[in-house]
C-alpha cells in the first residue's frame, strides 16, 4: 500500500470476488483501541461481516483484506432503499470500508466521561460538539493519528479507482439518495442507516477531509 502505519493481517472471512469500486463508507467500531482485536472478533463470525481496513487508535491501518474485494459492512436491506424510492443495489460490494477505533458517543455522570457500556473514557479523548449529533454532545473523538491514516487511505483510493474523495456534508451526516444509489462519492455508515451514528461530525476529522 505504501502508506505510513500499515499491518496486514491473516483473515479470510470475506467475499474474494473481485469488483470495481464507486463508493468509501466511514465507520466506528464502538469499541477498544486495536483494530487487530476488531478483526479476531469478525473472523468468528458466521457471515463475513468485515471492512477492508480497521484504524487503532494509534493510527495504524490493520488490513484484514484487499481493497478490491468486500465483506457486509453497511447492513442493509430492502426496506432501506424502499424509504428513500431508490432500487435495490448491493453497496457492500460496489464499496471500500474503513473502521475508526472509538467508542463513539459518551456521557457525563459524576465528573467522568462513559462510553455506552460503562467503561471510562479519559477527557483528553473526548471531543464536545457544539450541537449535539444523534442525541449526544459528547464523543470520543478520532485521534490525529487515525485521521492522517484516513486520509491517506482516501488519497490511494481515489487514485486506484477514481472515487471522488471530495468533502460534502450534505451526503455525510444523514440518510441521502446519492448514497442509496450507489454515486461515486465519500459516505458515512448515516449516509445509508438512520439509526446509525458512525462515524460522527469531529471538527478534526471534518477540518482534514476538507483539505483533500
Amino acid at each position: 500500500m505504501g502508506l505510513t502505519k500499515h499491518k496486514i493481517i491473516d483473515f479470510n472471512n470475506y467475499k474474494r470476488e473481485d469488483v470495481n469500486k464507486s463508493q468509501i463508507y466511514l465507520h466506528h467500531t464502538a469499541g477498544g483501541p486495536s483494530g487487530e482485536q476488531v478483526y479476531q472478533f469478525w473472523q468468528s463470525d458466521a457471515v463475513p461481516v468485515a471492512t477492508s481496513v480497521v484504524i487503532s487508535r494509534d493510527g495504524t491501518i490493520i488490513q484484514g483484506f484487499h481493497s478490491q474485494y468486500w465483506a457486509f459492512h453497511l447492513g442493509l436491506s430492502n426496506k432501506h432503499f424502499a424509504d428513500m424510492s431508490v432500487p435495490y443495489k448491493n453497496l457492500d460490494r460496489t464499496s471500500i470500508g474503513i473502521e475508526l477505533c472509538s467508542y463513539g458517543w459518551a456521557k457525563y455522570e459524576n465528573g467522568q466521561y462513559l462510553n455506552y457500556v460503562n467503561g471510562k473514557i479519559n477527557k483528553a479523548d473526548i471531543v464536545e460538539l457544539e450541537t449535539p449529533y444523534k442525541g449526544y454532545k459528547f464523543w470520543q473523538g478520532y485521534t490525529e493519528a487515525q485521521i492522517q491514516s484516513v486520509c491517506e487511505l482516501l488519497e490511494l483510493w481515489k487514485t486506484r479507482y477514481g472515487i471522488d474523495i471530495k468533502y460534502r456534508p450534505e451526503q455525510m451526516w444523514s440518510v441521502n439518495k446519492k448514497a442509496l444509489s450507489g454515486e461515486n462519492g465519500l459516505f458515512t455508515h448515516n449516509s445509508v442507516r438512520g439509526d446509525k451514528s458512525d462515524v460522527f461530525p469531529d471538527i478534526n476529522l471534518i477540518k482534514s477531509l476538507k483539505t483533500l
